[in-house]
This record gives structure tokens, sequence and C-alpha cells, in this order.
């Protein structure tokens, strides 16, 4: 198969001096990714798919590949896994902002080879319809190299694709063509528009590899809604993500953000400043309303965490078919939230419908918990459960603070005096069971006390 940008020969030269170069200890000239403006991608450029290789002898100075020149290269091993990164939509025709760290970052897991697809000159294009006609074509041309690394040494199933956006469909295609023998796939955020409503050959589905992972960050715009993968994650739901902008007024950030947000926590997941637990569930509402907490099907352990390590849950999520998991996440990185269970036990005779906020304490830091995606009814007598998100992890919980509200604009302020409230950490089951006993809440006012831990008859 013959290079698109590159003939034979010029392939011939760059690898030949590259070796030579390397053998000797001298630095060479690095191969970018291709760099273009929107002057480029309104006149539209002819596809041309690069290959840029990474490891960790050339962490920061790519090279491109030949196809035919594969055994010839000293920095490829194709006896360790290889990781390709296939970016999407590129209308200005910038590169990525994320690829630098995203390619650090999954060599600092292991010592791979990171394959940086560069097809910029078929992704930066005004008219979106064209770069989503170069999909098919950037993935036959992938799966040209991929049948040479074949030939070298190279197995499927220690091939990993990661694609954001059209970049996850080239994926599929590709997939597609070794019947599913590659051995993962994970799509960030897998592009929407042409592609909802298709039939599986025209797009990701969960027969394109042997484990596709699949992440939804922009569902309602340019992101895909249904499921597509083994697994596919929400988070928050899979539409707007917190701190994007909502108004059309912050320009490029508002077509762009919630797109993107899932390449970022994707990046979290590798550097590993926290953990972001799925809960597997049929809808967001439910997760919302802790109706989905439990994982004792799970394994290792109860319930998966999100991104680079999810295929250790692979053998639990197959056995389950296609499973839907949800998440919440903060505005800022490392976006991670810790989530508690909240039982509550009211003794009020009327029943009293309202949201209640939660805020926990230790020295200056505040953890806050804002439970207000509906009212929660409160019946006498009853335990009402809550699912309470919280913006950062407090380790020891000094003080807690309640408040209370109908949200009622005119009319009385109620009165809601809790009989028992239990707080349970979901993430660290080393953490006490936090009580408290018979507490009065008016209305828009914190209330706030010392927790206890919860006796045997608590539980």
């Amino acid at each position: 198969m013959r290079s698109l940008c590159c003939s034979m020969l010029s392939w011939w030269f760059l690898c030949m001096a590259g070796a030579v170069m390397l053998s000797k200890g001298l630095a060479r000239e690095c191969d970018e990714f291709t760099d273009l403006g929107f002057h480029d991608s309104f006149i539209g450029t002819k596809l041309c798919v690069k290959m840029l290789l990474y490891t960790r002898d050339n962490l920061d100075c790519g090279l491109e590949l030949s196809p035919h020149r594969l055994a010839d290269t000293p920095l490829l091993n194709l006896t360790r896994r290889t990781t390709f990164v296939i970016h999407g939509y590129r209308p200005t025709g910038s590169p990525p902002v994320w690829m630098g760290e995203l390619v650090r970052q999954l060599i600092a897991q292991e010592d791979m080879n990171v394959l940086v697809v560069d097809w910029n000159r078929g992704a930066a294009n005004v008219n979106y319809l064209i770069a989503v006609s170069n999909t098919h074509k950037t993935a036959e041309n992938l799966t040209g190299f991929i049948q040479n690394m074949q030939e070298n040494g190279a197995s499927l199933n220690s091939i990993h694709m990661i694609g954001v956006s059209l970049g996850a469909h080239i994926s599929g295609f590709v997939g597609a063509h070794f019947n599913g023998e590659i051995g993962r796939i994970t799509a960030l955020d897998p592009a929407g528009p042409k592609f909802t409503g298709t039939p599986p050959e025209d797009r990701l589905d969960p027969t394109d590899a042997q484990f596709v992972d699949v992440l939804h960050t922009d569902m309602d715009a340019l992101g895909f809604r249904e499921p597509l993968g083994h697994i596919d994650f929400y988070a928050n739901g899979g539409a707007d993500q917190p701190g994007c902008p909502k108004t059309i007024f912050s320009g490029k950030e508002y077509f762009v953000c919630d797109h993107q947000r899932s390449v970022f926590l994707f990046l979290r997941s590798l550097n590993k400043t926290c953990n972001i637990t799925a809960y597997p569930c049929s809808t967001y509402s439910d997760f919302l309303d802790g109706k989905c907490m439990q994982c004792d099907t799970f394994k290792p352990a109860p319930c998966p965490i999100y991104g680079y390590y999810i295929n250790q849950w692979k053998d639990t999520i197959l056995h389950l078919n296609q499973t839907k998991a949800f998440f919440s996440t903060t505005a800022n990185s490392p976006f991670c939230k810790t989530t508690y269970m909240v039982d509550i036990v009211t003794w009020n005779k009327p029943i009293h419908w309202g949201v209640i906020t939660i805020k926990m304490h230790s020295g200056d830091d505040v953890a806050v918990a804002r439970i207000d995606h509906k009212a929660s009814k409160f019946e006498q007598y009853q335990t009402t459960r809550l699912l309470a998100q919280f913006d950062k992890s407090l380790q020891v919980v000094q003080k807690v603070s309640l408040l209370f509200s109908t949200n009622n604009v005119v009319g009385p302020r109620y009165k809601l005096r809790l009989l028992r409230i239990r707080l349970r950490s979901l993430d660290h089951s080393d953490r006490l069971v936090l009580c408290r006993y018979d507490i009065v809440l008016k209305e828009n006012v914190d209330v706030s006390f010392r927790p206890l831990p919860c006796g045997k008859s608590d539980f």
C-alpha cells in the first residue's frame, strides 16, 4: 500500500537517515502534526494520512512511518502494545490542543508504541460532509498500515485504538475490516451528525473490536446519543458538562466545550489524579435518584472506574452484554466528585417536598453537594434516600451543615424535623458511616452539627 503523502523514495531516505542519526546518537528533525489554518479549511485540502510514532525513546519528537519500511524503523517494536490516536473534525485546521499530553500520558502507563493518525488534510474543511466522507478513506489507509504491521509480527490483540469524534467511527471502520479482532477501541464522544440513525456497518458498533468502551459528553449536539459499545459511559447524563458555556455569546467554546470534555476526562484517568466511579444504570434520572448504587456483579472492584483501565472489568462487562453507566463531575480538572448515600427519616406528619444542600467541613475545607435535580419527598417515619455528590473529598468530617428549601417564592416557610440522618461514603468503604439524630431544619436556614459514628441499630 502506497503512502498518500510521500513517495517510496522519500520514505526510504527518511527512514535510513533516521536510522543512521539514531545509531550515531545524533539529533534528527522531528516530524510534526500537520498545522493548517482557516484558509486551508475554507478552500479545502486533499486527504493525506500520516502515521507519527512516539515511544519512550522519542517522547517529544515524532517519527513519520512508512508502511513498507516498518522492519527498518529502529524505534518501532511490534512486540509491544500499539495505541493509535485518531482525531476528529478540525474546522480551523489547527492541531488538537490535547494531543501532546495524551501521547505522553499513554506512554507513561507502559512501554508502548503510540501512533498518532494525522488525517488533518481530510478533516480540516468548513464543509463537515467532506470530512465525513474522508473517514472511510482514512480507515482504508489505516487498515493497510495495520496489515503491514501484521506482516512484520504485530498481533491484533495488542492494538488499542482511541478515536475522538469522527475518529471513533474511523476506528470502527478499521475494526470491521479485521472482523472485530482488534483488541480494544476507546471512543471519546463519537460524532453524531450524519451517523445518528445509520446501520452498524456505517458507524462504530460493539462488533468492531474485542472490547469497545465509549464516553458520551455532548449527545444533544455534536455527539452520539445511543449506546455504541460494550459499555457506554454518560458523563453528567451525556449532554451538558459543568463549567461549559451555556450561551452562544461565549464564542467557539460554546460549540466545542462539551464535545472536547470527553478527551480531558480520559486524560484524567491516565494521570490518576483521582478515580471517577461509574454506576451501571438504565437512565440518568435513576442514577441521580440513587437507584443504581449497587455493583455486586462487577469485578475486580464493586463498581467500574471510568477511563483507560476499564479493561480490568472487561470480562464482567462482556458477560452483561451492552451496559450503560453514569457518573457526575465537577466543572474543573480533575473533575472528580465524592459520592455519599444519604438516608433521612422525618417526623413531620404532613408530607413535605423540597431540596437539600449538604456541606461537609474539615477545618477550612468545605465540600458541597446540592441535591436539587428534583424535589424530594419527605414522609413521616419513611426513609428518603438521596444521592449526594460532593465537589471534593474530605478524609475527616468535623461538621455537617444542612439547608432545606421548597423553592417557593410565596407562601409559608416550613420546618423539617429529622429523626435521623445517615451519610455513607460509596467511594471509600473504610470511612466511618456518620449519623445524627433529632434535627430541626428551618427552610432556607443553614443548620450545622457535629456528626457521630452510627450505631449498629442504624444499619
